[in-house]
């Protein structure tokens, strides 16, 4: 639980949606669970998956080459049609843009809100990785000539990677692309939160993605490189050599705390403050202490109420000697306290996703924060010699752990480093406790709609997967966001249920659901489907209208059950 101050609820922020893609997950869950799991999703490639990704048969037979990447599958899949793209224009836009727009309408889906109907301004504050599709398409001088240079660039330039999602989702808030390397999606976060408290957006979407065309590669080791030699990343380790190249994408839907409590919003954790500044050409010690230092101020708590940080923690022999010595620095000016605050990265299981990076840690430890569970980091035995954990504040967490609150709120810090020399910190606490809800009514309508049939299963499927996940959800919340969060499309399937049990048996028993209508909804043009459990009978019918209902589709409902 969370006892912060309610009149510092001014200066913070709250994360109310989250979307991802990593290696080995296909959403935040599945993420979720591949940390708790102590998963490794790297991969070792056959020297076929290699020889057909374009490298070099020589190059294979070299010993220092380490075939091992960490791919994000289905990356070169996009629902064009959804987002009204052509299939020229799909087929000439970024990789990154597309997954990064469809992570965006997950994320606002997440947060329960629909960016048609919310009056007001939602940004957008994002980067992207090394875009490597587009040489591909300039290997093609008919293409280029038939798509023209203007509609090249709108499709790959990481320009337009944030106003691209602006446009696509009708977001009318600052739009604002962000370039700091490895930080690039942290410091997005850093800025998007900065913009919420000057009140230059009410919501805002800040994360970063990074994916490249040639996923299943491996890479040529060089001693003293940021690569590893064997393919594993092995951080705060005695025989840590480097990471291994990630691609993933990660958003975050943030507002300002105090708002997020009014609204009733969900929320997964709180950032109480962030900081950024550059290495330039001083000691790096000296200026990753000043933004730790920095950040806890802004915060406004003593370090020795830190429990978890996700380090930057790249694996490196120097590079995290350096990392561990300027934290304890930071956490020394308050504390004395040895081997209380526990620590990771999330590099040990998905390697170094570049520019999404930040994002992919900040994530993993809203979750952990939110499910109260320190997840392992992976490929930790002896620690580095030039580490001293013994007399520093810290200990290398290596076993899926219950999060104890000790007192005082669960609270962590999240860095990220740029190759440039942009640092970021963030300072993370736990969601306060909510008000419980009035009672609501015995019954409840559900509803889904989508722009085709088969999405609209696949809608029924999803919302089936996600009760059986959380058969602790209240209903009403459910049926409240399905209604107020989601956009709506021709195709729609309605049902009353008086619990989320209820609601499970009835999608997953459809001979015990009858069909009440099906018919051409007259503002869409689509098709309706009403279900009812079999012996139901709803009588408080003025408690079921949906807006969007027609007279005429209610009337048809009533008469179907009197």
């Amino acid at each position: 639980m969370s006892n912060s101050d309610n009149s510092d609820y001014l200066n913070e922020i709250a994360i109310i949606g989250m979307a991802g893609r990593f290696p080995g997950a296909r959403d935040t869950e599945e993420f979720w669970q591949n940390l708790r799991d102590g998963k490794e999703s790297v991969s070792f490639f056959s020297e076929e998956e290699l020889v057909l990704g374009g490298i070099d048969s020589g190059l294979l037979n070299d010993d220092r080459y380490v075939r091992a990447g960490a791919p994000l599958q289905r990356a070169e899949m996009f629902d064009a049609a959804f987002f009204g793209f052509t299939p020229r224009e799909a087929e000439i836009t970024d990789p990154q843009h597309r997954v990064f727009l469809e992570c965006a309408w997950e994320a606002l889906e997440s947060a329960g809100y629909n960016s048609e109907t919310y009056k007001k301004h939602i940004g957008v504050y994002a980067g992207a990785g090394t875009n490597d599709y587009v040489l591909n398409i300039y290997s093609d001088p008919a293409l280029v000539a038939a798509v023209g240079e203007l509609n090249l660039v709108i499709g790959n330039d990481k320009d337009h990677l944030s106003t691209r999602v602006s446009y696509k989702l009708n977001l009318r808030g600052p739009s604002v692309n962000i370039q700091t390397a490895c930080s690039t999606s942290l410091v997005a976060v850093h800025l998007a939160c900065q913009a919420l408290l000057d009140y230059e957006c009410d919501l805002a979407l800040a994360g970063g993605v990074s994916i490249s065309c040639y996923q299943k590669t491996g890479y040529l080791h060089q001693e003293g490189s940021i690569l590893s030699s064997d393919g594993h990343c092995r951080t705060f380790d005695a025989k840590a050599d480097g990471t291994v190249s990630g691609h993933g994408v990660g958003i975050v839907v943030l507002k300002r705390l105090a708002e997020a409590l009014a609204d009733r919003d969900c929320i997964y954790a709180v950032i109480k403050g962030s900081a950024i500044n550059n290495d330039g050409s001083s000691k790096i010690i000296t200026d990753r202490l000043w933004v730790y230092s920095r950040a806890l101020a802004i915060a406004g708590i003593n370090p020795e109420t830190i429990s978890y940080v996700e380090a930057h923690g790249t694996g490196t022999a120097l590079g995290d000697p350096i990392e561990i010595a300027a934290l304890t620095k930071s956490f020394r000016a308050k504390t004395k306290k040895k081997c209380f605050c526990a620590i990771g990265s999330v590099k040990t299981n998905i390697g170094h996703l570049n520019t999404a990076a930040g994002i992919a840690g900040l994530i993993k430890t809203v979750l952990a924060l939110h499910h109260k569970e320190l997840p392992p980091s992976l490929h930790f035995e002896e620690p580095n010699p030039r580490i001293d954990f013994d007399s520093s504040p810290f200990y290398v967490n290596t076993k899926l752990s219950p999060w104890g609150a000790n007192g005082t709120p669960r609270r962590a810090s999240v860095s990220a480093f740029g190759i440039g020399g942009t640092n970021v910190h963030v300072i993370l606490e736990e969601a306060p406790l909510s008000e419980a809800g009035s009672p609501s009514r015995p019954s409840q309508l559900l509803m889904l709609s989508a722009k085709t049939e088969t999405a609209l299963e696949s809608a029924t499927t999803n919302l089936l997967g996600y009760l059986k996940q959380h058969r602790e959800a209240n209903i009403a919340d459910v049926g409240y966001t399905l209604q107020t969060g989601r956009r709506d499309f021709s195709h729609r399937r309605m049902f009353v249920c008086g619990s989320t049990a209820e609601a499970i048996e009835m999608l997953e028993t459809p001979g015990r659901t009858r069909v009440a209508a099906g018919f051409a909804h007259g503002n869409g043009g689509g098709r309706v489907a009403f279900m009812f459990s079999g012996p139901r009978v709803v009588r408080n019918w003025s408690n079921l209208i949906w807006n969007s209902i027609c007279a005429r589709c209610f009337t048809l409902m009533r008469r179907m059950h009197r």
